[in-house]
């Protein structure tokens, strides 16, 4: 066989991987969308009133209009010199998004002409929107628009006849072909549409996604089951802001009261449990600083809106664990990837696990800079870019694209008792290799065990090493011999075959990504790392 048709074969291969744990219902919206969309995109406006609806503040958005036509959003400013072109490429589509989603209205101390002045212009050009009229941005704008309405307390007969046309667009391309975080926004934004405009039909919509996907969606210890806790934070924010309305509004009978009050105070039991004590969310999978709110703002939030901000939870379904002691927190991850049929931010991490010395971070995620279908992406969601082992520089889960993956490794938890866990993945099973590894943790010291079980217990396995990301603050490291020591920490290596540090870019927010130092250490069938503070 010629190396095309290698190469046509293995993609083939790939994509059965990958569509294999689709649910039927998003392929059939795949192919549905991808014929609709071939039309044109017809935003009518007809005459709909509109009803005065009561909330309580909710968070401040961070800054992102700088005044003078200018943005910043992931990291990357931009200024418009004359007017706003909301379908602007330059820095990708993500960006455009954010610039689509108006969230900025919200940001403190935001001018109220300026905000209407912006919503107009985009009102008035919406034959030569683009990106701006795809489900996801119009899910965000139309909450951040209506909750811009309500505290300004504007009506304004033009803008309400816009939201109302691109809630009748929302509804008829529900992102049914993605499922996950997208299709709860969808519903969470058909909500408020439905308040604003007292819609008894947006209303059952919202309903019937709401109550069957937030019973899926959310696990029994409380997180999003995509497992970021960027994307459950933001999640949390909207369950917030829905009970908000809920609460406030006798519309609808306040039927979802229960469910928005229960699954909020799970949320954020959840987040409570796994956030570090100085207030970081830990950067596994797709997360970074600077979008979600942060944990501080959703309990100050949610305390306001008189929920429990004092529950507890066990971490279980979630796969996480976190540990705590006098010097030390550890956060273990030894759960499944994600959803089988929704994984766009999972990222092959098997085993990774985040580490706090004395309130600051030590071993990190890399992190995450970038959606681009690039180098950076690709490197940013593979098992090199954390804290496990990898094999032959192999994924343990075969991540692909912006946002796909393929065959996907499988966690056995063999044994959990207190602070010590033991578990083994098959992510390297096409080579006849488990991984396992052992984490121990106690007041002076956390040890990880690393064993690789195959066939043949005395061969050689070339290519096998041990990855630790220390964070970017971590200057003046020295290894002697199978020690490794840096401000305040010891590491131990015993079984390592040689200790190198080398240089790797850590991911601290979106397009920003500073130098750091990375322990590589290869090894033969097992390895014991021992981390003293």
């Amino acid at each position: 066989m010629g190396k095309h048709s290698m190469i046509f074969v293995k993609t083939i291969i790939t994509y059965i991987h990958t569509i294999r744990y689709l649910k039927c219902k998003q392929i059939f919206y795949r192919i549905y969308y991808w014929l609709y969309n071939k039309r044109k995109l017809n935003i009518r406006l007809l005459n709909v009133k509109s009803y005065p609806v009561k909330v309580q503040d909710s968070i401040m958005s961070y800054t992102s209009y700088l005044g003078n036509n200018t943005f910043k959003f992931l990291n990357k400013e931009h200024c418009f010199e004359e007017k706003i072109d909301w379908n602007f490429q330059e820095y990708g589509n993500l960006w455009a998004y954010n610039l689509n989603y108006f969230e900025f209205l919200h940001q403190q101390h935001f001018n109220k002409q300026e905000g209407l002045a912006f919503i107009h212009d985009f009102v008035n050009r919406k034959n030569d929107i683009r990106a701006g009229l795809a489900p996801y941005p119009i899910s965000l704008r139309n909450i951040f628009w209506i909750r811009f309405l309500i505290k300004n307390h504007l009506q304004d007969e033009k803008i309400d006849a816009f939201l109302y046309a691109t809630y009748k667009v929302l509804s008829t391309h529900l992102e049914y072909h993605l499922l996950g975080n997208h299709l709860l926004e969808n519903a969470f934004s058909l909500l408020f549409g439905a308040y604003y405009f007292q819609d008894k039909k947006l209303y059952h919509k919202a309903k019937n996604i709401l109550k069957r996907e937030l019973q899926e969606q959310i696990s029994e210890d409380g997180a999003h089951f995509e497992l970021s806790p960027m994307y459950h934070s933001i999640m949390l924010y909207r369950v917030l802001d829905c009970y908000n309305l809920v609460v406030n509004n006798v519309v609808f009978e306040q039927e979802l009261k229960d469910l928005l009050r229960e699954k909020g105070e799970k949320m954020l039991a959840w987040l409570n449990e796994v956030t570090f004590s100085n207030g970081d969310i830990p950067l596994v999978n797709d997360a970074a600083f600077g979008i979600a709110p942060t944990p501080q703002q959703l309990n100050e939030y949610a305390l306001r809106l008189g929920l429990n901000c004092t529950k507890t939870v066990i971490l279980k379904e979630s796969g996480y664990r976190k540990f705590k002691t006098d010097k030390f927190e550890l956060l273990v991850d030894i759960g499944q990837i994600g959803p089988d049929y929704q994984l766009g931010h999972a990222h092959a991490d098997t085993f990774n696990f985040v580490l706090y010395a004395n309130n600051r971070p030590v071993i990190v995620d890399a992190g995450t800079s970038t959606y681009e279908v690039n180098k950076i992406r690709f490197y940013e969601r593979s098992t090199a870019a954390h804290n496990t082992v990898v094999l032959l520089g192999r994924n343990s889960s075969e991540v692909w694209g912006g946002h796909r993956v393929a065959r996907r490794a499988k966690v056995y938890i063999i044994e959990e008792n207190g602070c010590s866990i033991l578990a083994q993945h098959n992510g390297y099973r096409s080579m006849g290799i488990i991984h396992q590894r052992t984490w121990n943790l106690n007041d002076e010291k956390v040890v990880i065990e690393d064993s690789l079980i195959d066939n043949e217990v005395n061969s050689h396995l070339p290519g096998c090493i041990a990855k630790f990301h220390l964070d970017g603050s971590i200057k003046n490291i020295t290894v002697v011999g199978n020690t490794i020591a840096w401000q305040g920490c010891t590491m131990i290596m015993t079984g390592a075959e040689k200790i190198e540090v080398r240089e790797y870019e850590q991911a601290i927010g979106f397009n920003n990504r500073v130098p750091a130092k990375c322990i590589v250490a290869p090894f033969k069938h097992g390895m014991t790392t021992t981390i003293l503070s």
